[in-house]
């Protein structure tokens, strides 16, 4: 993905479709102070998926090696 991430941008449209097609559950657990991947880039995800639950940590980039716990209670919360 990172090695070709101009491609993936593209892809974009086909991904939001996906989501606003099949409205899975979707939970996306994002690192609040994350300088590449900014939260409202994870908020988005509510605009085409209805089923989507956003969270923001106080973290940067890499979530789990400072929330790893946060992050597995609440992917067992809302997929148990």
């Amino acid at each position: 993905m990172i090695f070709d991430y101009q491609s993936n941008i593209k892809a974009y449209p086909k991904f939001q479709q996906y989501l606003r097609h099949y409205q899975p559950k979707l939970l996306a657990i994002w690192g609040k102070n994350d300088p590449s991947f900014i939260f409202p880039g994870a908020q988005a995800f509510t605009h085409d998926d209805p089923n989507a639950t956003v969270q923001s940590v106080d973290s940067g980039h890499f979530a789990l090696e400072s929330h790893a716990s946060t992050i597995a209670a609440a992917i067992l919360t809302q997929f148990a």
